[in-house]
């Protein structure tokens, strides 16, 4: 593939959140409907990633994610694709955990995988638009040539 080319990609965001300490555990804020990024509730969900694992690629059609990591530490990377973006042909890779406490709102028609770096649990968060619909998932393997190996290092 060649060059990989990492900056932004239009229409991503990676909001700063808010953890409030408490003598009893911590509040970690993760949206409000008033929050950039937030275009609706279709559902809310967890996935766990093992330390080392790569979930993805996947793509959604139609719907939004407002990915938070809660516990452990996740790598997310993203690939623009849509021909019609100025960002086009651009990865854009981030850290997500409680230390780097951040939202990542990913929009329609963005390829993206996410690997779990931390142990012993790393737990993912999405704040989705719509509910799941399988009809509106596209994937491809984690090794497809169509993404360079090289984003993972």
């Amino acid at each position: 593939m060649g060059r990989v080319n990492f900056g932004n990609i239009e229409g991503v965001l990676l909001t700063p959140l808010t953890i409030i300490p408490g003598e009893l555990g911590n509040v970690l804020h993760a949206m409000t409907n008033s929050s950039a990024g937030f275009g609706g509730f279709g559902e809310a969900y967890f996935s766990t990633v093992t330390q080392g694992k790569i979930k993805g690629w996947k793509k959604h059609t139609r719907m939004t994610l407002n990915l938070v990591v809660p516990a452990g530490n996740v790598t997310f990377v993203l690939y623009d694709d849509r021909k019609e973006s100025r960002t086009f042909g651009t990865f854009f890779k981030t850290g997500l955990s409680p230390e780097s406490y951040r939202r990542l709102t990913v929009p329609p028609h963005i390829w993206f995988a996410f690997q779990g770096d931390g142990e012993p649990l790393n737990l993912v968060l999405n704040i989705a638009d719509l509910p799941h619909d399988p009809q509106e998932i596209e994937s491809l393997p984690i090794n497809d040539p169509k993404f360079s190996a090289d984003v993972w290092k």
